[in-house]
């Protein structure tokens, strides 16, 4: 484990070291769309790959990065991050804790605007936060506000709105009551799901996030164009109360699925950012100063469906897990410095006894002997003579299909199993696997912040993320003390203990620990890096070079 650790140790300076590298790539001659003749400004325009339709630019309904992305750019909540990805007070100017460490109470802060230059106030977080509950909103991320007193009951229908904790005393003032104290609850309060939505607008029209006509935000950018399956457009948000602090006037997020085309796009200068590089320009990239590998808090894995053959069979389950080498999909199919992962939390969670994933160690092994006794043990057990069918369903992408066809490969050569492989865009993707159509599928997990929690959580047995079926009830209520436990130690004993119940039962298979690559014009400078999020623009500008 220790050579992981220092892996992701050797990611991290490389990202830094790139990230502070000048001068353009040195095979291409191409203008970025920056530069400008001497003595003219600089145009603030920038233009990013998205990659595909974002499913839900809405804080209630969102659940991937891709929507995420957006939402982070035009939204605020009471707490934001600084450059360095540290939470700090975004619309609350002051936050007052009760000695018990359970009541806070947040002041608004005077200038806080909605895009259309109405005023926010502290009922509009009340109303959001209990619209994210609400059982009639379907919100799968309803669950991050459970630490709320009365949120689980009123998001399963048990409890009213108005036993929820989140209460507004005035226009300006917001009381949040917890079951328990959080220490990480400031952390939790940047991400999306935790932002307000103008209560009037959305009370009034259940597809107010639908279109850009009728979008309001709050946040350093706002919505003006929205061409579905094209591109999303956010301007600078003049009533933003930072808004001195944003020099960039426009982003377009172009929606391009294809790696190898967006590559392209980037290379004749119609991209200025692109992520998650076509595999087969990686090592010819990594020679220039606008290319970057960063480190991604997030695990690469495929799900299995427990309530479908072959995988209501744990052995089976875990005959398929063991048979892949993930030292070669990492070291000549994904080429990216991923780390081979055996456990579901990844390498970066710091804890008072080290690194979480050194402490927890690996819970399997490839073994491809192994592999074969426990599937032909799986099988007696369910009385198969034959392996049922299987298909490996994952969503479009290039690299998303080569790390497919490269596990193909290893199941038929190390298992004996032949497979077949199925692939669906995005938004359909997400719908079939949350109704579980499926029996084996790809999954990428990123935290929404740093902490082995958010990672696990995922497989929580009430949790709509959870798309396998599985439910373990030792597993939940390890989870559920784990989050009211205030001594540290005990509370990441009782995450390794639920983790190692994950592995043992094994509803998913873990590939890898993500990392992301970069391409970014280097005329833009001030672009914020986290390791769990896309590129942050709000100190980004457009410079000469």
């Amino acid at each position: 484990m220790k050579k992981l650790l220092v892996l992701m140790i050797t990611i991290l300076s490389l990202s830094a070291v790139l990230a502070a590298c000048g001068g353009k790539d040195k095979d291409s001659g191409d203008k970025g769309k920056g530069d400008a003749p001497a003595g003219k400004a600089e145009k603030q325009e920038i233009t990013v790959n998205a990659g595909s339709e974002p499913p839900a630019i809405d804080p209630a309904l969102a659940t991937d990065t891709t929507s995420g992305w957006v939402l982070d750019h035009i939204f605020e909540g009471l707490y934001t991050r600084d450059e360095e990805g540290k939470a700090i007070p975004g619309l609350a100017e002051k936050t007052e804790v009760s000695e018990d460490g359970k009541t806070y109470t947040f002041t608004i802060r005077d200038g806080a605007k909605w895009s259309d230059g109405s005023a926010l106030t502290a009922s509009d977080f009340e109303f959001a936060w209990k619209h994210v509950l609400s059982p009639d909103t379907g919100s799968s991320f309803a669950f991050y506000m459970y630490y709320l007193v009365g949120a689980e009951d009123y998001n399963k229908g048990n409890g009213t709105a108005e036993d929820v904790g989140v209460k507004a005393l005035d226009e300006k003032t917001l009381e949040v009551t917890l079951n328990e104290p959080l220490g990480y609850f400031e952390t939790l309060l940047t991400m999306w799901t935790f932002y307000p939505v103008k209560e009037e607008l959305v009370a009034g029209n259940e597809n107010w996030s639908a279109e850009a006509g009728t979008y309001v935000s709050n946040g350093p950018f706002k919505m003006t164009a929205w061409e579905h399956d094209s591109e999303v457009v956010i301007e600078k948000n003049d009533e933003y109360y930072d808004k001195d602090t944003v020099k960039l006037d426009k982003i377009t997020f172009k929606m391009v699925g294809e790696a190898t085309t967006y590559y392209q796009m980037y290379k004749t200068g119609e991209l200025d950012f692109i992520m998650k590089l076509p595999t087969d320009v990686i090592e010819s990239e990594k020679g220039n100063d606008d290319f970057e590998i960063v480190p991604y808090y997030g695990t690469y894995m495929y799900m299995f469906n427990v309530e479908k053959e072959p995988f209501t069979n744990e052995k089976v389950r875990k005959a398929f897990g063991m048979s892949v080498d993930r030292k070669v999909l990492t070291e000549n199919v994904t080429l990216a410095g991923e780390i081979p992962a055996y456990g579901m939390v990844p390498v970066g969670a710091d804890t008072p006894e080290g690194d979480f994933r050194e402490a927890g160690g690996d819970y399997f092994e490839e073994d491809f002997d192994k592999a074969k006794e426990l599937l032909k043990e799986g099988m007696a057990e369910e009385g198969w003579t034959t392996l049922p069918e299987v298909t490996l369903l994952y969503n479009t992408d290039e690299n998303h299909k080569k790390t497919a066809e490269a596990v193909q490969e290893m199941f038929k050569q190390n298992l004996g199993v032949e497979i077949k492989l199925a692939n669906q865009e995005w938004k359909t993707y997400l719908e079939t696997t949350k109704t579980h159509n499926f029996q084996m599928a790809r999954m990428g997990w990123i935290g929404v912040f740093v902490d082995p929690v958010v990672n696990l959580d995922y497989y929580l047995g009430d949790s709509p993320n959870n798309r396998t079926g599985w439910v373990n009830e030792d597993f939940d209520r390890l989870m559920a003390e784990s989050k009211v436990e205030q001594d540290q130690e005990k509370r990441y004993e009782l995450l390794h203990q639920a983790e190692a119940i994950l592995m043992e039962d094994f509803p998913m298979m873990p590939l890898y620990f993500y990392t992301n690559t970069y391409l970014m014009n280097e005329n833009i400078e001030g672009a914020a890096r986290y390791v769990n999020r896309f590129p942050f623009m709000k100190w980004a500008e457009v410079t000469a070079k």
